[in-house]
């Protein structure tokens, strides 16, 4: 299974999302074609109601441990309720890369 299916299935599984994206930004990046190293999760969820920005995020991170340790280099992540998600309604866009080319 590709990375970006792994991240996609785990966040699911473990937060029951009402919003999910999770996009590969390998591309943007000086990194070899088709690489899944920097990604950008963008998830709504029931699950962050109570939690605060930091702690939503080591959710995140606590779900995805195995493929931050093995490959993924960057992880963008965006963590909405569902109230927060349909107030905002779009994910935010990514800056351009500034690393070495």
């Amino acid at each position: 299974m590709s990375i970006y299916k792994t991240i996609e299935q785990k966040l699911k599984d473990g937060l029951a999302p009402v919003y999910i994206d999770v996009v590969n930004e390998s591309h943007m990046h000086n990194v070899p074609d088709n690489a899944e190293t920097h990604f950008k999760v963008v998830i709504a969820s029931e699950a962050f109601s109570e939690l605060k920005s930091v702690q939503r995020h080591q959710r995140v991170y606590k779900l995805l441990s195995e493929e931050l340790k093995s490959g993924v280099h960057a992880l963008a992540i965006h963590t909405y309720t569902p109230a927060e998600w349909a107030a905002r309604g779009q994910s935010p866009n990514s800056p351009k890369c500034l690393g070495g080319e």
